[in-house]
Parts: structure tokens; sequence; C-alpha cells
């Protein structure tokens, strides 16, 4: 076995950013701080803001070309406005738009539904290619959403059962043991009082 030491020229491509000059880093290792006072280029024209368009709470304005086939709607959109107030750096502005991109995949499931379109969930979700492909990963994801959606559902049941039976023993204490009582009877505490002791008017005259 040959002892190369540090030598690593026989790896093809190695060290093709040795030059400083060819380094893509290099410019920034050398900044100005130019771009702090504003464009220091010609813009391109800007595209027609004739949707809405979020933009990062750190741009002053919109770029000067963006998608609109997509504008913010519905829940989804509502999430991901909320996420646009909080700046890139902050898990406010990232974590909304992660869980508005899964509600954003209901909606559309909803939206095709509400059109007479039966979505084919199973080809959109590449699943087709995870079978062909990795059918062990595919079935093993199957039933870890399966597992997960049952164990959800009895929770719940178990939820519903349990608020049900409070319900009904309550329902029984209040007309059982020392609470019970008569039509000729009311009570104030601990102490009972008869019909007879509450209205004395209604006893007969001697």
């Amino acid at each position: 076995m040959n002892n190369i030491g540090k030598d690593f020229s026989h790896i093809k491509g190695w060290g093709i950013d040795a030059d400083p000059k060819n380094d893509p880093t290099y410019p920034m290792k050398r900044r100005t701080d130019a771009e702090q006072q504003g464009y220091s280029w010609q813009r391109p024209t800007q595209q027609p803001v004739n949707v809405e368009v979020l933009h990062s709470n750190e741009r002053p304005n919109v770029t000067s070309v963006f998608g609109t086939s997509t504008p913010p709607s519905g829940l989804s959109g509502m999430i991901r406005r909320f996420a646009f107030k909080y700046s890139e750096s902050s898990y406010g502005h990232w974590l909304p738009l992660l869980v508005a991109d899964r509600v954003n995949v209901v909606e559309g499931v909803l939206e095709d539904l509400t059109k007479g379109r039966i979505p084919n969930i199973f080809a959109e979700k590449g699943w087709n290619a995870e079978w062909k492909h990795n059918p062990k990963g595919l079935v093993q994801k199957v039933a870890i959403g399966v597992l997960v959606t049952t164990a959800v559902v009895v929770l719940l049941s178990r939820k519903k059962d349990h608020k049900h039976k409070h319900a009904s023993y309550s329902e029984d204490k209040r007309y059982s043991g020392d609470e019970r009582y008569s039509e000729d009877q009311s009570y104030t505490g601990n102490k009972r009082y008869s019909k007879d002791d509450l209205f004395p008017e209604s006893k007969p005259i001697k």
C-alpha cells in the first residue's frame, strides 16, 4: 500500500478552489458594505403587482419578478400572512410556513372534491414510484400512519366516554345520599327542614 501522506492531487478536482482569485467566497472577504447604501445597479423593470405578494419584512419592497400562480388564500393564506410578520431568522417565520403548506394540501383536496374531481393522492404523493423503488419504506410509512391515526382515535374515544360517565355520575349523585329529599322536605346544608317548618302558616290552627 502506497503512503501518499497529505498529497491529494490524485483526487480529481482536488484543489480547484486553491487559487483565491477563483474562490467563490473571495469577494466577500473584502466587503465594503456598499450595498448598505442601496441599489448599486440598474434594477430590472418591476413586474406589475396584480396579486397579493408576501415578502420578507427585511426587504423594503417586492422583488422585480415573482410568481403569481398561487397567491395566499384561505386558512393557509392567513397562516402565511402571520409568518411574514416575523424575520426570516425566526422560528415564528418558518414554522408557520411549514404548517401552512400542510394546510394548503388539505385545502387542495377539498377544492378538488367540491369541483367533482377525486384526487389521485397515491400518485400525487409519489407512492407509485416509491412502491417500485422502495416498497419496504412505503409499507413502513403507511403502517406508522395507520398506528398513529388509530392511537389518536382511541384516545379521543376514551376521553369522550370518560366525560359521558363523569356526567352520568354527577347526575346520579345529585339525587343520592344525604342530598335526597322528597316533595315534603327541603334542606339547607346538613340540616333538614320539613314543609311545616318552612311554611308555618300551613299548619292547622288549634
